[in-house]
């Protein structure tokens, strides 16, 4: 069983390993950090998961990781996504780090929580994310980080460095899309007929248009 203690904001878990060939004691030690605004119920339930986990993950041979998540990202890059996946793919995750290293990168990945990856997705799908148009990221651009995020999760739980996938608990908000403004059959039989007589390079473009709408 798993003891805990109170270090101030954190709490350190320790497992007893049984003993060396020399008799002396081993145990393996996992600090856990609540996130900000956890109510005291919110922490005692989760910390009692983590301490869970952790005796499982040690009785099964795991062993707690120092590595960062920007650290592993780059093993799981050079290690396995340049060998295994196709060229295009291989570009679109590297393209992806942009967004996930300045939110979890400098994150330890034992530290990395389903609750944050949840705040982090959520996020994308909030105004301002796409730095370009000022705008949410569009639902099926979220999902590819998400998946790059579970990539290299999967990749740390076959490494032994975890014992868990944290992205299976995080769902992908929905995004208002807004319908684009067109118009209807009766406006433009009238814009056709207001273009009667203009210049027929102004005709040539309108009437162009309209027959691949009316089509």
């Amino acid at each position: 069983m798993a003891t805990i203690k109170n270090r101030g904001n954190s709490y350190l878990m320790r497992v007893s390993c049984g003993y060396d060939v020399n008799g002396r004691h081993k145990e393996q030690s996992m600090t856990w950090k609540p996130d900000e605004g956890m109510t005291q119920r919110q922490i005692e339930k989760e910390l009692n998961r983590q301490a869970v986990m952790f005796e499982e993950s040690v009785n099964h041979g795991f062993k707690t990781s120092a590595i960062k998540f920007q650290e592993l990202a780059e093993e799981w890059f050079e290690n396995y996504a340049k060998n295994v996946l196709r060229s295009t793919t291989y570009e679109r995750m590297l393209q992806l780090t942009h967004h996930v290293y300045p939110a979890i990168g400098h994150l330890r990945i034992d530290k990395i929580t389903a609750r944050r990856l949840q705040g982090f997705v959520n996020s994308l799908a909030k105004e301002g994310a796409n730095e370009k148009t000022g705008k949410p990221l569009a639902p099926k651009t979220i999902r590819h980080n998400l998946s790059f995020i579970s990539d290299v999760f999967s990749y740390a739980v076959r490494m032994d460095l975890v014992a868990d996938n944290p992205c299976r608990k995080v769902t992908i908000p929905k995004v208002e899309v807004k319908e684009k403004p067109i118009y209807s059959q009766e406006e433009m039989a009238q814009l056709l007929t207001a273009i009667n007589g203009e210049l027929t390079k102004y005709r040539a473009f309108f009437l162009s248009d309209s027959v691949q709408w009316f089509s």
